[in-house]
């Protein structure tokens, strides 16, 4: 287990930040589970395409098949080459890159249809990939080095999201192999999650209440958001 302190991919020291992502670098590369900090909170991700990868960072947080992880991106090509041609055109299509004009980089996760092609295995998605591109420069940096992450909040399910790297090293030690720390998390609040599908535009599902306000993702893209029921 490594802990790189202080990292800081902006305004930190360069030779520092280029050995820390380095060795999360490798270490995603060797299938292996590292911790990296994000907008809302710390989070741990390891390599979507490797089936041994996903089943690790599941591990790591005693999380079953059922809670597929999000996939963190470093930008909408990123996302694009993801998700199905047929969210890429059409109404549907609109209402995505509106909402990821307005609210990415931020705390709003995106559920669409996955790639058909996209071949990997993050659990029991029904088709889907949630994805999200963090307002953070060292998850930003990485994600461009190493390209699209699986992430899931830095906690033992059950307990609260890791807002320091002290907080997750103590819920998750060994299981994760490199931490990344940049001091506390900004926001604190995991992200909004809402589903889209191209059948249906006009509605989405709210899937998770975060750090983003429902109705606010609701006005900007001129669509309803319906409330999961009780």
């Amino acid at each position: 287990m490594q802990v790189f302190h202080s990292v800081d991919a902006e305004r930190g020291d360069a030779q520092q930040w280029d050995v820390a992502r380095a060795a999360a670098s490798a270490a995603i590369a060797a299938g292996e589970v590292i911790c990296l900090p994000t907008d809302t909170v710390y989070g741990i991700g390891a390599d979507p395409f490797n089936a041994d990868a996903v089943t690790a960072l599941l591990s790591a947080k005693s999380r079953t098949r059922a809670m597929p992880p999000p996939v963190l991106v470093a930008d909408a090509k990123q996302a694009a080459r993801l998700v199905d041609p047929a969210v890429q055109r059409g109404e549907v299509a609109e209402i995505v890159h509106t909402l990821i004009e307005n609210f990415w980089p931020g705390a709003l996760t995106i559920i669409l249809p996955a790639a058909p092609t996209i071949g990997w295995d993050l659990g029991e998605t029904n088709g889907t990939v949630a994805l999200r591109m963090p307002d953070h420069p060292v998850a930003l940096a990485l994600l461009q080095t190493v390209g699209p992450l699986a992430v899931t909040s830095a906690n033992q399910t059950g307990r609260p999201p890791a807002t320091t790297i002290a907080q997750a090293v103590q819920q998750l030690g060994e299981a994760v192999s490199v931490y990344l720390d940049a001091g506390t998390s900004p926001g604190g609040v995991p992200s909004t999650i809402v589903r889209l599908s191209a059948d249906t535009p006009q509605q989405a599902d709210l899937i998770r209440r975060g750090a983003l306000n429902p109705s606010a993702i609701a006005r900007t893209a001129g669509i309803a958001i319906s409330e999961p029921q009780p």
